[in-house]
C-alpha cells in the first residue's frame, strides 16, 4: 500500500532521534558536530541560520552526502555527529531517516529554526 506524509513522518520520528533545544545545544557545545539546515536557500536568506550550520536544501541532501556523487559535500563524513534542523523539524525528520539509510549512525532532528534561535542558539546571517 502506498504511503502517505503522515506515514513518512511517523517513520522518520520513530527512527530518527529528536533532542530539544537544550540537548541540541549541549551537542554544538562539544564540538565535533555537524549542524545541516535542510530548508531552501530562500528560507536560509531571509532568516539567517544557526552559527556554523552548512545549508543543504532538503532536496539536494543525497547529492551533498553521498561521496560518490559529483556534488558531494566533504563536510559529510560517516563517524561524525549530524544535528539536523528545518523550519519546524518535519523536513529534517525525513532528512534524517535518509541519511541513516546512506549509513550515517549519529544523526540527530534538532526541529525548527526558529525554536532554536528562540532558545538563545547563536544565529548569522545567511
Amino acid at each position: 500500500m502506498a504511503k502517505n506524509v503522515k506515514d513518512l513522518l511517523a517513520e522518520a520520528n520513530g527512527a530518527v532521534p529528536k533532542l530539544s533545544t537544550a540537548e541540541a545545544a549541549e551537542k554544538m557545545r562539544s564540538g565535533d558536530v555537524l549542524v545541516v539546515d535542510v530548508r531552501d536557500p530562500t528560507e536560509v536568506q531571509q532568516t539567517g541560520r544557526i552559527k556554523g550550520a552548512v545549508n543543504v536544501s532538503r532536496g539536494m541532501l543525497e547529492f551533498r552526502a553521498d561521496p560518490e556523487s559529483q556534488y558531494y559535500n566533504p563536510v559529510f563524513q560517516k563517524d561524525k555527529i549530524i544535528l539536523l534542523h528545518c523550519a519546524s523539524g518535519g523536513r529534517s525528520a525525513l532528512a534524517g531517516k535518509t541519511l541513516q539509510e546512506m549509513g550515517y549512525t549519529t544523526v540527530f532532528n534538532i526541529g525548527g529554526f526558529k525554536d532554536l534561535a528562540e532558545a538563545g542558539i547563536d544565529t548569522e546571517p545567511a
